[in-house]
Order: structure tokens, then C-alpha cells, then sequence
């Protein structure tokens, strides 16, 4: 690392009065510290460093602003930078006030950056407070992501992500759960938005956050919101159902064509079914699921499932849907208290879940790499 006299000097270079090539050279050093873990490290001490890259992000240079972002998403994804970023280097001012401009060029690297400062809930609730306090809120967020086009320049895609990590806070869930503002609403399409991943993804674990608010439950399974459709269609594919079934879903579900194609992203399937498993925690919700013929769908995606972690999310989740009613008392599943020896074993359970999951995936491993070294025997020398 460098000592302090060349600490001093290369600072010096990092200035918007400073030639360009300079600057360029300057930067790139700068940028090649912010790939490896040592080197971030080292800048979380040369708060001084941080304040001159956010400085330049503004360089007439389009190549020098650019590496200034790209040091700058290397740094917030070391989780000791966030309070050096946020605090000392007073980062948030202006990533907000480019992010709203609709013809700023950056506001892709913008939306990664936030996302990974909102990853924790210290600077998350840093965020939530500046936002508040600048009279930005979280209104104009979601207006910025829900208008098709806003920026000219960039996708925004990473403001899914943002706001699912902001939904970490209660504050959040309240403003997207309130009833006269009808954000939810606005945020549901997304969930099948076929551009992106990482929107969709967002969206998801958006929802799925706030699904942890039961006492919204009933509201959100309603005709006003109608959320079931948007959680259940991803996960169905074109498996043909009887007339019995298709009749007790969804209209939005019913007699699927024979190309349709489920979720492909298995994070973002996962998600789904545990938002459908929250949606279950209170008696309404599991009723409603029950006579919305959920569990159809839930069979036959259990079906197709491949992934391990996923279908033991659906297991727990269909055996929910036809199982019986908790006794007397424990009908809300997010009230009941778990006895100390109960959660003891719920743990254990978990545990070797996990180490189940891991050994199949090792058997399959070696299975493909045993294949592998078969086929490359039976072909023999090349000539």
C-alpha cells in the first residue's frame, strides 16, 4: 500500500483542475485498490480518497466519471465502507440529486451503489432518514422505477433491489402498504416483467418483506389488490389441470396455454413460495389460499422443480394447504410462542436439511465429473 508521502501526492492528482491523462492514470490506480478486499480496506482509513472519487464523479470526462462510479460500487459492497461513504464522504446528497435527473448518463451505477449501502440496516435507515428529511421520499423512488423510460440512458433496474432492502424497515412497508396511495398495486406487474431479473427480483423481495406485516394479509389477498395471481403465475407452467380445478383459480390462471413458461430464475422462484408460505401465517389467508386452489398449482410445480432448497419450500408450503387447521390459540403462525426444546429441534431439522441438500449436490457433482471422465476415455486419442 502506499505510504503517506505518496498517499499526499497521488491525492493530488485526483482533482477536476488536474490534466486529464493524469486524472486517468490517477483514477485507474485508484479504481484497480477498490478490486480487492486489502485495498478497500486500506481506503476506509483515507476517508479523503473517498470524497475525491464522489468529487470527480462530475470530471467532463466520460471515461474518468466512470471509474470513478465503478471504484465507488466497489467500495459500497464492502459492508466497513458504508459508514465512511455515508458519513464522512456525505455520498448520499449527491447520488440522490443525479438519480433524479432524468437525462444523467450514470444512474445505473447510481442504483448498484445504493443498493449495496441499503443492504444493512445502519445505513439503510441512514437512507430512509435522509430521504425524509430532503423531502425526496419514497414516493418519487417508486415513481422514478414505475415510469417506463425516465431516463433515457439508463434501465434503473437496480431500484428493485433498492427498494426490497429498504423494505427491511417497518416505515417502508407502512408507505407501500398504505391503502390510499396504492403503491402495491403499481409495483405487481413486475413481477412477470420479462426485460429483467434484477426488477423482478426486487419486486418479489419487495413484496415478500412485506407480507411479513400480517395484519395487511387479507387486504392484499383481496379483490382490491388481488396480489395471488401475481405470486401464482410465474410459478405455473402448462400442465394440463381437470375442469374442477381450473375452475376454483384465479380467472388470470385458468387454462394456461401449452407454451407457458414458469419463473426461470430459482432465487426468484424461492421467494415466491415463501411469500405465498407468509400469506398462509393467519387463518384468512390460509382460507383464502385453500379456496383459491393453490395447491394444484403447487403440485405440479413440485413436480417440475429441480432445485432442493425450492422444493422443500414447497413441501412446507403444501403441506400447509392440505393440512388441518392449528388447534384453538395458535391460528395466527407469527404469534405462536415456540417452546425453547421445539425450536431446538426445528434447528436441527434445518441443519440437516442443509447438510441433505449439500451431499445430493456432491453425489451429483461427482456423478457429472465421473460421466465426464467416461466420455473423454471412450473417445480415445485425438489424431
Amino acid at each position: 500500500m502506499l505510504d503517506d508521502s505518496e498517499a499526499k501526492e497521488l491525492l493530488g492528482f485526483l482533482t477536476l483542475e488536474m490534466r486529464a491523462d493524469v486524472k486517468s492514470q490517477a483514477t485507474e490506480y485508484i479504481l484497480g485498490l477498490t478490486a480487492n478486499r486489502d485495498g478497500c480496506r486500506y481506503l476506509r482509513t483515507k476517508p479523503v480518497f473517498l470524497k475525491a472519487l464522489l468529487t470527480l464523479t462530475v470530471d467532463k470526462s466520460l471515461a474518468i466519471a466512470k471509474d470513478c462510479y465503478h471504484a465507488l460500487v466497489n467500495l459500497s459492497a464492502d459492508e466497513t465502507l458504508h459508514e465512511p461513504l455515508v458519513k464522512e464522504a456525505d455520498i448520499l446528497p449527491t447520488l440522490f440529486q443525479n438519480l433524479l435527473d432524468p437525462g444523467y448518463m450514470l444512474s445505473d451505477r447510481i442504483c448498484t451503489i445504493l443498493t449495496n449501502l441499503s443492504r444493512h440496516e445502519k445505513t439503510c435507515k441512514q437512507m430512509f432518514r435522509f430521504l425524509q428529511e430532503q423531502d425526496i421520499g419514497l414516493a418519487k423512488i417508486v415513481e422514478i422505477f414505475c415510469t417506463e423510460g425516465f431516463n433515457k440512458s439508463a434501465s434503473l433496474h437496480y431500484l428493485g433491489p433498492l427498494l426490497s432492502n429498504l423494505t427491511q424497515l417497518p416505515e417502508t412497508r407502512q408507505f407501500i402498504l398504505d391503502k390510499e396511495r396504492c403503491v402495491v398495486q403499481r409495483l405487481l406487474p413486475y413481477t412477470q416483467y420479462e426485460e429483467s431479473t434484477v426488477r423482478r427480483g426486487g419486486v418479489v423481495g419487495t413484496l415478500r418483506n412485506c407480507c411479513f406485516d400480517y395484519i395487511h394479509h387479507e387486504w392484499l389477498l383481496s379483490d382490491e389488490v388481488d396480489i395471488l395471481p401475481f405470486l401464482l403465475l410465474p410459478l405455473a407452467g402448462p400442465e394440463e389441470l381437470s375442469e374442477e380445478e381450473n375452475e376454483g383459480l384465479p380467472i388470470d390462471l385458468q387454462y394456461l396455454p401449452e407454451d407457458k413458461r414458469r419463473e426461470e430464475d430459482p432465487d426468484i422462484r424461492k421467494m415466491l413460495v415463501e411469500t405465498l408460505m407468509l400469506l398462509t401465517a393467519t387463518k384468512g389467508g390460509r382460507q383464502i389460499l385453500k379456496n383459491k386452489n393453490v395447491y394444484p398449482i403447487m403440485r405440479e410445480y413440485h413436480t417440475w422443480e429441480k432445485e432442493p432448497q425450492n422444493e422443500a419450500a414447497i413441501e412446507k408450503l403444501i403441506q400447509v394447504l392440505i393440512g388441518d387447521e392449528p388447534e384453538s390459540g395458535m391460528e395466527n403462525l407469527m404469534e405462536v410462542d415456540i417452546p425453547e426444546d421445539v425450536e431446538k429441534k426445528f434447528e436441527e431439522l434445518d441443519a440437516k436439511e442443509q447438510e441433505q441438500i449439500e451431499k445430493e449436490q456432491q453425489e451429483l457433482k461427482a456423478e457429472v465429473e465421473k460421466n465426464k471422465s467416461k466420455s473423454e476415455a471412450s473417445e480415445g486419442p485425438q489424431r
